[in-house]
């Protein structure tokens, strides 16, 4: 019985170890398979699919992408001519000096003569014009921003794929984790027949002082622990469920699974070996170098002269005349005087040398660092796929030697109620062949499902679990 105490403690802590981000609404459960009214039914691939095409954290992590892929045609606009255009109207003064004023947004610029005198008259004032300004050539600054965006978007799609890896791979881990503690309880439910069976044929030897008393409290006491076993295992049956449930956004009460010969059947091969350059998370930390060097790149591109085709039509109007009138009335809310102007300017940003530098190197430090984790990545997910390989090569061992460990436990328990009964062997050596029997119960009933969740643990380790899931169509259902 401490065999399958521990077996049942391991058991919800697997339960418990799958965490669910959110819950899903069951506005769609009409495409799930069902078996009877009310009630979906859910093969492991099935499960999967459905999983993948609901869960919100999926449909987020897509999203980013399509904005991510937006942002590409935003950074493209820059390519683009800017054209401005002005409308103005104002009344006020027309009281213009003699001199310069630095730089400001604060003093309101005025053109005209310089009066003789102080005037506090005030006119209408108009001005519209059209400025427009394109940049025939970069240096490559342009393109450069354009693959910073690019950079971005193939980092949120590599994002996006490790979101529905995970969601696989926690629907997969909830499947089994159901999966097995069914099994585990169906285990202790027939343990508890066989112990109540046994104890009534224990108080019947009592009852007729063929064994002592304490043998009848010894089978007692066995089946009220064996009870106990059953409690928890289906307590950690609805707890699984319940997980199940919520990740895919379905009532525990409305869920079954369809595990088809998952529990017969063992998968003859594993999966194919996939490289690692092509797991999500090494994608994406390739984005992540590709991004930082592109930015580097940009960063370049930045201390270069930049030229400017720039041509302009605007217009002006004032009420106030050069000699100091006021004109009467609405003069000056029409454009009296029209310009027109053509040109090219070039800029340079001198001193601005000494913040590139410094930029570049954060940048470099920021390549560095991503490519140290891209290394770490590649060290991590060789390791995670070689002890997976192992927990396969395990499983399958064990699943191969589960069959025995039934059939010899079987025969043992028989032998030791029989002897027993004939009175050649103690209540303990019983209570100890049944407790064997249902730990290899136990055993065999999931070795092979175990061998299945070792080869989905091999795919998910290779960033890929769809290999995995066309073998359980293929072997499993």
């Amino acid at each position: 019985m401490v065999v399958l105490r521990r077996r049942l403690e391991k058991l919800s802590s697997i339960c418990a170890g799958i965490v669910v981000a959110a819950f899903l609404s069951s506005s769609s459960l009409a495409q799930t398979p069902q078996t009877q009214p009310g009630v979906h039914a859910f093969t492991l691939d099935q499960a999967v699919d459905y999983a993948l095409s609901h869960y919100p954290a999926v449909r987020a992590a897509l999203s980013q992408v399509a904005a991510a892929h937006a942002g590409v045609d935003v950074a493209k606009t820059i390519y683009l001519p800017s054209v401005d255009a002005l409308w103005q109207s104002n009344r006020g003064t027309r009281n213009n000096v003699f001199g310069q004023v630095l730089s400001q947004s604060v003093i309101p610029s005025l053109t005209g003569p310089v009066l003789p005198f102080a005037n506090d008259g005030n006119a209408w004032g108009s001005a519209a014009g059209l400025l427009a300004s394109w940049e025939p050539f970069d240096f490559g600054y342009r393109a450069g921003t354009v693959n910073v965006a690019r950079a971005s978007e193939n980092a949120a799609a590599a994002q996006a794929s490790i979101t529905r890896l995970d969601v696989a791979v926690a629907t997969t881990n909830a499947y089994f984790a159901l999966l097995g503690a069914e099994q585990v309880a169906r285990a202790a439910d027939a343990n508890v027949r066989r112990r109540e069976v046994f104890a009534q044929s224990v108080g019947v030897l009592v009852q007729n002082e063929l064994r002592p008393g304490a043998d009848r409290s010894r089978a007692q006491a066995d089946l009220a622990q064996a009870r106990v076993r059953l409690i928890q295992a289906r307590a950690a049956e609805k707890s699984s469920r319940a997980v199940f449930g919520a990740l895919l956004g379905i009532p525990a009460a409305e869920l079954e699974i369809a595990p088809g010969s998952l529990l017969t059947a063992t998968p003859q091969n594993g999966v194919s070996d996939l490289p690692l350059s092509n797991n999500p998370f090494v994608e994406f930390q390739k984005a992540q170098i590709v991004m930082v060097r592109a930015q580097e790149n940009v960063l370049s591109k930045t201390y270069v002269p930049k030229f400017a085709l720039l041509g302009s039509v605007s217009g002006r109007g004032t009420g106030a005349e050069a000699s100091g009138a006021i004109d009467p009335g609405t003069s000056g809310l029409g454009l009296q005087r029209g310009n027109w102007a053509v040109g090219a300017q070039v800029t340079f940003p001198v001193l601005k040398i000494f913040s590139i530098r410094a930029q570049k190197r954060v940048d470099a430090a920021n390549e560095a660092t991503e490519q140290a984790r891209y290394e770490q990545t590649m060290r991590d997910l060789s390791g995670q796929v070689e002890q997976a390989k192992a927990n396969l090569e395990g499983a399958r061992e064990v699943a191969q030697n589960t069959p025995v460990e039934l059939a010899a436990a079987h025969d043992t328990e028989l032998q030791a109620r029989a002897r027993y009964q004939a009175g050649l062997a103690t209540i303990v050596e019983a209570s100890e062949a049944q407790a064997l029997l249902v730990e290899a119960e136990i055993d065999d009933a999931i070795a092979r499902l175990n061998v299945w969740r070792e080869l989905a643990g091999v795919a998910a380790a290779q960033g890929n679990l769809q290999p995995f899931l066309e073998k359980v169509r293929n072997e499993g259902h």
